[in-house]
């Protein structure tokens, strides 16, 4: 690995400088580990914000995988208050922690509801075993995080397919017909089952039209 790194390009790039002696191993660990490195963490920087982050540690303290290993009231108390105010009042943000006591010692040990994995099956687990009416608050909470990745997919297609409607061709569009032409593009599954017959139609009942499309 200390053996010299030789680049054709930069080497000819180089030519009447002085030379500056690479090894294999800085090449591989500065130019293409570390480079790599840094573009994946850019990459996931301009994926998720610092709240977003925060949202999704905080909501990881409900998971119950390894025997809710990651369980923990304050955090969990925090990702109510700051991100659902207003899906809690102020006296149910004191009976969430009174219940995430009782919740902790009572569900990690039950049979049916110890060995899970993921939220989904957490939340699908109270209901089955009626914990979900002795715990409402954290099944509520619950419920609010598992909206969370429907919620995070939906802006990412949307930016996404802003990036394909919105070209530099189309640089002047306004922002209503944007809006629109996003849904149509968004909700592609559904704009196909609408055929060019209902649109024609709903397109004469806006208001009287001299154009004749059919």
């Amino acid at each position: 690995m200390n053996a010299p790194y030789f680049d054709v390009l930069k080497s000819l790039r180089r030519q009447g400088k002085q030379k500056q002696m690479v090894t294999m191993e800085h090449h591989y660990r500065v130019e293409i580990f570390t480079a790599a490195i840094d573009q994946q963490l850019q990459e996931l920087n301009n994926r998720f914000s610092e709240q977003m982050t925060e949202l999704l540690i905080l909501s990881a303290s409900l998971n119950p995988r390894d025997g809710y290993r990651s369980f923990n009231i304050e955090n969990i108390c925090k990702l109510a208050e700051k991100f659902y105010p207003e899906d809690f009042l102020g006296d149910e943000k004191i009976h969430l922690q009174c219940e995430l006591q009782h919740y902790g010692l009572d569900v990690p040990v039950l049979p049916d509801l110890k060995n899970l994995s993921t939220l989904g099956d957490l939340c699908h687990g109270l209901v089955t075993t009626g914990k979900a009416d002795m715990y409402p608050l954290v099944d509520r909470l619950l419920r609010l995080v598992l909206t969370l990745p429907a919620s995070t997919a939906t802006s990412e297609r949307a930016f996404s397919a802003m990036k394909i409607v919105k070209t530099s061709l189309r640089n002047r569009m306004e922002d209503e017909f944007l809006r629109d032409y996003l849904i149509v593009y968004i909700e592609k599954e559904i704009a196909e089952t609408i055929s060019t017959e209902e649109i024609i139609d709903s397109f004469y009942l806006i208001k009287e039209r001299r154009a004749h499309l059919k």
